[in-house]
C-alpha cells in the first residue's frame, strides 16, 4: 500500500509500543493505539537504481524494479539523440562515433540503470459523493482508477546510465 507523501509500504518491521485497550459502549471491539515501524520504499532524489524495461511508448520508457512498476523515463530524459521506433515500439539511442552512428535499442526486458529525478504522490483516498458529481461519477471513477498513487520519474541522460549492456567492457 502507498501512504501519501511517505512511500510504498513493504512490510511491518516491528511494534514499538502498545497502549491501553478500550471497549466503547455498543461496540464489542477492542480499540488499541499501536506504535510501529514499517519498511518503506521511498528512494532519494538523485538516487541511482537498476530496473528492467517493462514497455516503451511515445510517453517514454516504462521501468519495473520487480515490486514497483510505476517508473517512467520521459523522452527528454533519454540519452540524446533518441528516437521512437514505431515499428518495433522501442526507443533507440543514435550513438555517434568516428565510424558513424550506431542504433542502440532499448528492448523490453533489458536491465537499465537510471537516476531518480522526481516523484509524484496522488491522493487516492476515497471521497464522498457530492450532488454536482452525481451525474459524472462514472467518468470520474474511471479516471481515478488509472492514476497511480506513487510515480517515479527517472533519467538516463548521463554517461554510465542506460542499459547495462551499453556500458560493459568487452
Amino acid at each position: 500500500q502507498v501512504v501519501y507523501n511517505v512511500g510504498l509500504c513493504i512490510c511491518l518491521y516491528d511494534i514499538t509500543k502498545l497502549e491501553d485497550s478500550y471497549i466503547f459502549p455498543g461496540d464489542g471491539a477492542s480499540h488499541t493505539k499501536v506504535h510501529f515501524r514499517y519498511v518503506v520504499f521511498h528512494p532519494f532524489l538523485d538516487e541511482i537504481l537498476i530496473g528492467q524495461i517493462k514497455s516503451c511508448s511515445q510517453d517514454g520508457v516504462h521501468v519495473s524494479i520487480g515490486f514497483f512498476d510505476d517508473i517512467v523515463i520521459p523522452p527528454e530524459s533519454l540519452q540524446q539523440p533518441a528516437k521512437f521506433d514505431e515499428a518495433e515500439q522501442v526507443w533507440v539511442w543514435e550513438y555517434e562515433t568516428e565510424e558513424g552512428a550506431h542504433d542502440l535499442y532499448m528492448d523490453i526486458g533489458e536491465e537499465i540503470r537510471f537516476r531518480v529525478m522526481d516523484e509524484t504522490f496522488v491522493d487516492t483516498s476515497p471521497t464522498g459523493p457530492s450532488s454536482a458529481e452525481a451525474s459524472t461519477s462514472n467518468a470520474t471513477e474511471e479516471v481515478q482508477k488509472k492514476e497511480a498513487p506513487y510515480t517515479l520519474v527517472g533519467s538516463i541522460s548521463e554517461p554510465g546510465l542506460g542499459l547495462l549492456s551499453w556500458w560493459t567492457n568487452s
